[in-house]
């Protein structure tokens, strides 16, 4: 038996070395440039961080368990609200994949119009369309709710817009070719391959949608937040540790589930 041979290894030229220790030193020179440019004490930093290390550390390791009530009401606010706003967006990115799919919609234009519609929805953050919700409907849940649909729409739209391009669209054809119309098509041969890759996404979104929704009340939009906003301001560190618990608590806990849903599904 022959010993396999492997390929010769290319020669490292001049210009090569070259050109990797040219992109080495500009690394280095941005690395440079941005330290020299943060205008930081970093020796009172550490001071200052060392200092705090006492109270802020040893205060969240020590939870405050009277709070565990008012904590429990405001994670499920705070599930209420990545819940509602996770099914709204599931609803309304539907309509607009379909509509950025190329292999849906029967002109170019139609599909770019949806994909720059879902881009424009992405480029906001979750933090932002809280904001100005909050403006909008007030300091309330619904708020919240409406920054998580939205935010959530434009990112479920893309994904579902690729798993509808990646259909086999030999299924499509051949419905066409005996006579079946576009809703029998849909329904026989485009919902079957993509509901179950829809509802995994759906539910992962859930699941980045209970993180997001836990900082949307610091302004304003409800949920745990508006716990993390008051005892940071008021430096209750010790119901803040029975904060960060609580939201550990239930993100493992919902990770551990929707993972499980998932694997069923696909």
């Amino acid at each position: 038996m022959e010993a396999l041979q492997l390929p010769p290894k290319p020669k490292n030229s001049a210009f090569r070395i070259a050109k990797r220790i040219l992109i080495a030193l500009i690394v280095i020179a941005l690395y440079v440039w941005t330290f020299l440019g943060i205008d930081i004490n970093f020796g009172k930093a550490m001071s200052q961080m060392m200092q705090n290390f006492g109270t802020v550390i040893i205060g969240l390791f020590q939870p405050n368990w009277a709070a565990s009530g008012d904590v429990a009401l405001s994670m499920l606010e705070t599930i209420a609200i990545a819940f509602a706003g996770s099914l709204m967006a599931a609803i309304l990115s539907i309509p607009l994949a379909f509509l950025a799919a190329n292999n849906m919609i029967g002109g170019k234009i139609a599909s770019t119009i949806g994909k720059w519609i879902l881009s424009a929805v992405r480029a906001f953050p979750d933090i932002i369309l809280a904001i100005l919700f909050v403006v909008a409907v007030g300091p309330n849940a619904f708020a919240g709710v409406l920054a998580i649909a939205i935010g959530s729409t434009g990112m479920l739209g893309k994904m579902f817009s690729e798993i509808i391009e990646s259909i086999d669209m030999e299924v499509v054809h051949a419905m066409e070719a005996n006579g079946a119309n576009k809703i029998q098509i849909l329904f026989f041969a485009v919902m079957p391959q993509i509901i179950p890759e829809f509802l995994s996404y759906a539910i992962y979104r859930f699941e980045v949608d209970i993180r997001a929704s836990s900082i949307l009340g610091i302004v304003g939009a409800g949920g745990i937040g508006t716990m993390i906003f008051f005892a940071s301001s008021n430096r209750d560190w010790h119901q803040m540790g029975t904060i960060l618990l609580g939201i550990i608590i239930v993100v493992t806990i919902i990770d551990f589930a929707s993972a499980r849903i998932r694997r069923k599904i696909v």
